[in-house]
């Protein structure tokens, strides 16, 4: 913020005008230091440098500037509107060097920094921050469609730089392109090439059991010539941990199947030998192979050894059996240690097997059925000493081969240590670039392709700092971006920023809809309204303490690192809202003070009053009274009975009476009604400002006005009939008083009620005047904004000239000074929308048929909503009942019953521990969880049906800025 009392500030700067296209810089032309605190012509300002700088470029790049000293511009304005331009620029501490180009509407944004000012204009510019900030909150910002002008050589650095910031939202040029056509494509697969390559790596080391660390620092996208050596290195390392994985499963496979034949042949099967044939019945002991001098004395035993996984070896040792039909000998038992398994690395144990057999076709049948299950088939030598010496050479070998494996393991260890090292800071670079190839694909090629032509959304506010990151982007490459305020059609992004308190509220309202362009926001009033609306359904002390006190532990340790890395979903969800709850909570415990109930136990913080000792004194009551009459009732007509109002909330006497419940129905009710009216009369006034804002004055008599005396004109009469009856009536009239009710259903009907007596001299006039008053604002509602339109119309068709637009009369300045898109500079009107009527002047068409249908389901929407909204609101009363009556019954049912258990201290401190845990159990989840989100439920349809359709259209859409930045709130 500069200082305004500044003169030393040069008003004879230089407007350079010319044709659209890319301003480029001789890299000697750069700009020079100001000298500080000079004075006079003895040297250059910023504006001529820029200037000076323009000219040279666009000589050397086709570009011919036209310099026009500024007074000629003055002369254009006027000293009036010039004075207020130069006011503008002394107060916005930036002073502007605008290059109008020659096309039509552009403008050429060249900001030059902020001058310094003393220490004393610090604190203005901080205040003047602040309201901004709280003014964008009650409306979105105001957003600008700007043009850059991006060099080639720097086109890469300047997007990354934007990137970085955060600040603009990139508009596609390239639709109707394939995303296989654009520029950049091929860099953008080798980007994903490269993330490819990096999943892979990943899983390795997840694999690994091993945790990346995060990323250390702010990284930037790396340059275009650095991808090629991450690239390099990233396939070396990928390279190597393929083939060192690759060499370790061989390595595990192979010492697997050494593992495995050393089991088996260390395992006991005791081989069946040859026996004598002997006659007679067989039995268990009988040898099944013959001897070898008997008949078959010319066959051979022959072995199968292996092993198999056990939930295979009962079904290989049945299908053997079957399909040698029974001549074979098979043993299978299982090893004595689990062996790892090569591909899993888990533990597992396996079934060893020796088939004994004779003949080539049994041996074939053996071979193919363990082929197909997998079987690991080991040789096997008959003689002992030759499978002990067999056994000795294998166990040596795996020794051996294990200390291969080791070594192996050892240098894959460091092959992962070098990618946990490269691997974080590389993920994050590459995804910064692949997004800068994605933006920068969104972009044109100049004509001359010697620059990029790109369309961003940006806020008016971060102009000065877009141009420059623009220049600081570009200063390496010895060429000037530029950066062109145009105008739009289109309706701009809406763009609303928030904080850790405002978001929750902020993501109420956007799960509505996302508020159009420059519309009212109802993100702060919710802050007030939502929790408050909530608490009148939840009020209870105790339940709204410990919900208060829930957020108030999020809150505290928000900043936790193991707190924003939870991920669970419900505590996401509850960290996310946890100022929302906090307020909840905050507003529960007031509106508990106000209904008396803690855990819905009435607690008597004032003294109570009524007197049940005035009452018996003047009343007489005898002991034979009181003996006949257990209910008894205190009249507040006898002096001394009724001393007073509670000084704050329900008196707490009034929970020991049987008429408690209709009593607070009574009031419950009434106050439902009432804070219904006032909410949404509250929102047709909002809608005051939505129609001041984009100009349409005929909205505030065509619409609002007749909405405010629809609305006020019945329901607002109906909430002074209220009021007035509480303040007119007292106890002593109380059963004379007429009925609210009846007055307003005859109200409607235009009848009289003769035992119904009213509330106020002249009532019936009065009521009858605003209904008829409500009616007549019907047809007005009805007809008038569209027979408002039509005239306008009309009126445009005959004053329209034949000559195209005339942008070029338009003094350029206007359009930075007055950046709201709902000006006809800038082409987007709300009028328009509602009408339905095209962006282009020359594409034009009114519709009438459309304007008053719309108006029609307006105005219907409206008048039926007023009915059936105020009854809507008595969900208030509902829940808050529901409630208090939960809470009635959980503590008659759990609490009670435990504290009449026991009278002794020893009994009544056994009974109360699971008492009181049951009690704080179904507290927490019954009247805690399900009813704060019935109550929040509720409260969020008051807010998204009843309040904000009163002037709250939702239709528009958020501005998406280009960042790398992670939102971790």
């Amino acid at each position: 913020m500069g200082c305004t009392g500044r003169k030393e500030e040069r008003e004879d700067g230089l407007l350079a005008l010319g044709k659209f296209g890319a301003h480029l810089t001789r890299p000697g032309l750069r700009n020079p230091p100001s000298a500080s605190g000079s004075e006079g012509g003895t040297h250059s300002t910023d504006e001529e440098t820029e200037a000076s700088q323009l000219g040279s470029g666009g000589a050397r790049g086709g570009f011919q500037p036209l310099l026009v000293p500024s007074s000629s511009k003055r002369q254009g304005l006027g000293e009036e509107a010039w004075g207020r331009r130069k006011d503008q620029e002394r107060s916005a501490g930036v002073k502007p060097n605008f290059r109008a180009s020659g096309k039509a509407g552009a403008q050429v944004l060249h900001v030059s920094p902020a001058h310094r000012c003393p220490a004393g204009c610090r604190r203005q510019e901080l205040l003047n921050h602040s309201a901004w900030v709280m003014g964008s909150m009650f409306r979105s910002e105001e957003v600008a469609l700007v043009q850059l002008l991006l060099p080639t050589a720097a086109a890469y650095t300047c997007v990354s730089q934007l990137g970085e910031l955060g600040l603009v939202e990139f508009r596609d040029l390239n639709a109707s392109v394939s995303a296989f056509q654009r520029r950049f494509v091929a860099d953008v697969r080798r980007c994903e090439e490269l993330e490819k390559t990096f999943t892979f790596l990943q899983e390795e080391v997840q694999r690994a059991g091993l945790a990346l660390p995060p990323a250390e620092g702010a990284l930037p996208a790396p340059p275009p010539r650095e991808l090629l050596r991450i690239q390099e290195e990233t396939d070396r390392l990928a390279r190597e941990l393929r083939d060192v994985r690759g060499n370790q499963q061989a390595l595990r496979a192979q010492l697997h199947q050494l593992q495995l034949h050393s089991a088996v042949l260390g395992q006991n099967h005791n081989p069946p030998m040859a026996a004598d044939h002997t006659e007679g019945p067989s039995s268990e002991r009988t040898p099944l192979l013959p001897a070898a001098r008997g008949p078959h004395a010319d066959l051979k035993v022959n072995f199968v050894a292996g092993a198999v996984e056990p939930y295979k070896a009962a079904a290989l040792e049945r299908l053997l059996w079957r399909a040698c039909r029974g001549f074979l000998i098979a043993s299978f038992k299982e090893t004595e240690g689990q062996l790892e398994d090569p591909v899993t690395g888990e533990p597992a144990t396996w079934m060893t097997f020796i088939i004994s057999y004779w003949g080539e076709q049994i041996g074939q049948k053996i071979r193919k059925i363990t082929d197909c299950f997998h079987c690991h088939v080991f040789p096997y030598l008959e003689q002992e000493e030759a499978r002990h010496a067999a056994l000795q050479q294998l166990q040596q070998q795996s020794q051996e081969l294990q200390e291969v494996l080791g070594e192996t393991e050892r240098f894959l260890s460091q092959v992962l240590g070098r990618v946990q090292r490269l691997l974080p800071p590389g993920q994050v670079q590459i995804r910064k670039m692949k997004a800068v190839y994605l933006a920068l694909n969104q972009c044109s090629v100049s004509t001359t392709h010697k620059c990029l032509i790109a369309e961003v959304w940006c806020a008016t506010r971060d102009l000065p700092t877009l141009q420059q990151a623009l220049q600081d982007g570009s200063s390496e490459a010895g060429v000037s971006a530029v950066a062109h305020r145009i105008p739009c059609r289109d309706m701009p992004p809406t763009l609303i920023r928030t904080n850790r308190f405002t978001a929750s509220f902020q993501g109420i309202v956007d799960a509505y809809g996302v508020g159009r362009y420059r519309e009212v926001n109802p993100a702060p009033y919710t802050i007030i309204t939502f929790p408050f609306l909530f608490a009148v359904m939840f009020g209870d002390v105790g339940h709204g303490l410990l919900m208060f006190l829930f957020a108030l532990a999020m809150v505290l340790t928000e900043n936790r690192p193991a707190v924003k890395a939870a991920q669970n979903e419900i505590w996401q969800t509850f960290f996310g809202g946890r100022y929302l709850l906090l307020l909840m909570g905050l507003f529960s415990v007031y509106t508990g003070f106000i209904y008396n109930e803690c855990f819905s136990r009435a607690a008597a913080i004032f003294p109570s009053g009524w007197s049940v000792a005035a009452m018996a004194n003047q009343s007489g009551w005898s002991d034979k009274y009181l003996s006949q009459h257990p209910m008894l009732t205190l009249n507040p007509n006898i002096t001394g009975v009724f001393l007073g109002p509670y000084p704050f909330g329900i008196d707490p006497i009034w929970s020991l009476a049987t008429n408690h419940l209709s009593f607070l129905n009574s009031f419950k009710m009434k106050m439902s009604v009432i804070l219904g009216v006032t909410h949404m009369a509250f929102g047709v006034f909002l809608s005051i400002f939505n129609h001041m804002h984009f100009g349409q004055a005929h909205r505030l008599l065509l619409e609002t006005l007749p909405e405010l005396v629809f609305l006020l004109g019945l329901f607002g009469y109906l909430v002074f009939l209220i009021v007035y009856k509480w303040l007119q009536e007292s106890a002593a009239s109380a059963s004379t008083a007429p009925s609210i009710l009846i007055h307003f259903i005859n109200m409607f009907l235009f009848a009289q009620s003769p035992t119904n007596q009213p509330l106020f001299h002249g009532q019936e006039v009065v009521q009858y005047a605003l209904v008829v008053l409500a009616l007549a604002t019907v047809p007005v509602l009805l007809l008038g904004t569209p027979l408002y339109l039509l005239r306008q119309h009309r009126r445009r068709n005959i004053q329209r000239r034949p000559v195209g637009r005339q942008v070029e009369d338009k003094d350029s300045d206007k359009l930075l000074a007055s950046s709201d898109a709902s000006t006809p500079e800038n082409g987007w009107s709300p009028d328009e929308e509602k009408a339905g009527i095209p962006g282009d002047d020359e594409e034009a068409e009114f519709v009438p048929s459309e304007v008053f249908m719309h108006q029609a389901i307006h105005t219907i929407e409206f008048c039926l909503g007023c009915i059936s909204n105020t009854a809507s609101y008595l969900r208030l009363w509902a829940l808050s009942l529901a409630h208090a009556q939960l809470s009635e019954v959980l503590w008659a049912m759990v609490m009670r019953i435990g504290l009449g258990m026991g009278r002794e201290m020893g009994v009544a401190a056994v009974v109360l521990v699971p008492v009181f845990a049951a009690f704080a159990v179904m507290t927490v989840a019954i009247l805690l969880v399900m009813e704060g989100l019935s109550a929040f439920l509720h409260a969020l349809r008051l807010h998204w049906v009843e309040f904000q359709n009163k002037f709250y259209s939702g239709t528009g859409y958020k501005l998406s800025p280009f960042t790398f930045a992670v939102d971790n709130e």
